[in-house]
């Protein structure tokens, strides 16, 4: 198994509370495991656990009160700031438990000069680092910098809680950070404790698991939904993302209805190209879109100079939608992937498709069952072990990110696998895979391609959950593009 980002672990959790599994159960879980861990490496002494305001600190409130009921330790704890600003709920029960746990000193600082006059951090035996958690940026503020300042030179055995307090990887320059001699994470490695050179900070890294759901990593989930990128309050027309959808032709409802749904999910900017026997037909769907006539009654190769030109000037091309399979279509499809940064393949795009398609471009591919077989030239078998095996395996072959559409979706890059089991029966109405690649190439241009990938399903899915509820078997696809921004403000 690959280690996990910090993000990701992130929406593994969340994907745990939206299962069932509570933060507070979680919590409980690690610093259980911390408590075990300090048992383990000495038989008796004193325990300092200096604790953050957040979860981090949390798991130290945890870890102390299980502590405590062992006679040989003699346990205190330091938080830093007043329990009034505690910020999660978990984390503000756990504390209010300790007052019951028999904990030798309940202590609140605030005020960075009392941290230097307190005893308390240079009698401790070994120190708790419970201050801040993973995914903090910058400079530690006061009076957590002070703290880190004070442990790192008290001389003590240091456990940190999942990462060192400080702690950040994409820093540039020097600061300052807890030197752990042992680092405590949950529930897998993660990626960023094990960057070279990173041993200074963590010492030994140890993974204690914490009852983790299966498929709360292995299935897409609202925590997913959380690590996208998302638009900033100062941006700019086109920060988040100009989507280019060349279609239409043959069915030029596809082209329409993957731009609507890109345009939902939140591009600036949609672009369709699209025959010119049909692009007025395309433009009278919505004002939003920006519809360019191509010559022709089909894409051809006659086209390409200019969509050249658009793909230049596009984040993502959505290629295929609606396009049908004439020869010349099919060759001009061939043409231009060459010239993407970005692409989503999708639909009649996918026949006769070569590989490599361009050894720099990135790509996500939307096939069905029947064309994923023709694409890697082999039955897609029942057994769900097997598909995922089969995805991965063509994935990193092509180096592409697949989705194999079915009752449950398989995401892959060759690297990661994920499944998701969002949707139903109504959406075998034509036009949801149209929607899907139009979600997938909104996401696609601000994220990569395994996030935008598995998230586009997943929120493709759950949109059209929420349109069977209302529609029944007689929801269309039009349904479904009017409830994701339901799905998406949900994690907003």
């Amino acid at each position: 198994m690959f280690p996990l980002t910090f993000p990701k672990m992130r929406a593994v959790d969340a994907n745990c509370s939206h299962l069932g599994l509570t933060p507070l159960q979680l919590m409980e879980n690690a610093g259980a495991a911390i408590a075990r861990e300090i048992i383990s490496r000495m038989e008796c002494g004193k325990v300092l656990f200096v604790a953050g305001r957040g979860n981090n600190g949390g798991d130290a409130f945890v870890a102390a009160r299980h502590l405590a009921l062992e006679d040989a330790y003699d346990v205190r704890l330091l938080l830093l700031g007043h329990r009034e600003r505690i910020r999660t709920e978990e984390s503000r029960h756990n504390f209010s438990l300790l007052a019951y746990s028999g904990i030798r000193e309940i202590k609140e600082i605030s005020d960075s000069t009392e941290l230097g006059a307190y005893q308390g951090l240079k009698d401790a035996d070994l120190i708790v680092d419970g201050i801040l958690g993973s995914g903090i940026k910058g400079a530690p503020r006061e009076p957590e910098s002070t703290a880190i300042e004070l442990i790192n030179s008290s001389g003590k055995y240091v456990i940190s809680i999942d990462s060192p307090s400080g702690y950040d990887p994409e820093a540039e320059g020097s600061i300052k950070t807890i030197h752990a001699d042992m680092t405590m994470t949950f529930h897998r490695m993660k990626q960023e404790l094990g960057i070279a050179g990173c041993g200074r900070y963590t010492g030994e890294v140890k993974v204690a698991p914490i009852g983790v759901l299966r498929d709360a990593e292995e299935y897409v989930g609202w925590g997913d939904l959380i690590s996208l990128s998302r638009r900033k309050q100062d941006a700019h027309k086109g920060n988040s993302g100009r989507i280019l959808v060349i279609g239409g032709g043959a069915y030029y409802g596809a082209a329409a209805l993957a731009s609507m749904a890109a345009l939902r999910t939140g591009a600036d900017i949609v672009t369709v190209a699209v025959p010119e026997n049909v692009a007025d037909t395309v433009a009278s769907y919505s004002p939003d879109l920006i519809v360019i006539p191509l010559e022709g009654d089909r894409l051809n190769p006659g086209n390409h100079n200019m969509l050249a030109k658009l793909i230049a000037s596009h984040d993502v091309a959505v290629i295929g939608p609606g396009i049908g399979r004439h020869p010349a279509t099919i060759k001009a499809v061939g043409q231009l992937l060459p010239l993407c940064e970005k692409a989503v393949i999708d639909a009649d795009a996918l026949f006769d498709l070569t590989f490599p398609a361009n050894g720099q471009g990135k790509f996500i591919l939307t096939p069905h069952a029947g064309e994923f077989s023709r694409l890697s030239g082999f039955t897609v078998p029942l057994s769900l072990e097997e598909k995922k095996n089969m995805v991965r395996s063509f994935s990193g072959e092509k180096k592409v990110t697949t989705i194999l559409k079915g009752s449950i979706d398989v995401i892959s890059d060759g690297q990661n696998t994920l499944l998701n089991r969002t949707g139903n029966a109504g959406m075998t109405v034509g036009g949801t895979g149209d929607v899907l690649a139009g979600v997938a190439g909104a996401l696609f241009a601000v994220n990569d391609a395994m996030d935008a990938a598995s998230c586009a399903v997943f929120i493709n899915g759950a949109a059209g959950d929420l349109a069977f509820k209302e529609k029944g078997f007689g929801l269309l696809a039009t349904d479904i593009i009017d409830r994701i921004t339901d799905v998406i403000s949900e994690v907003s």
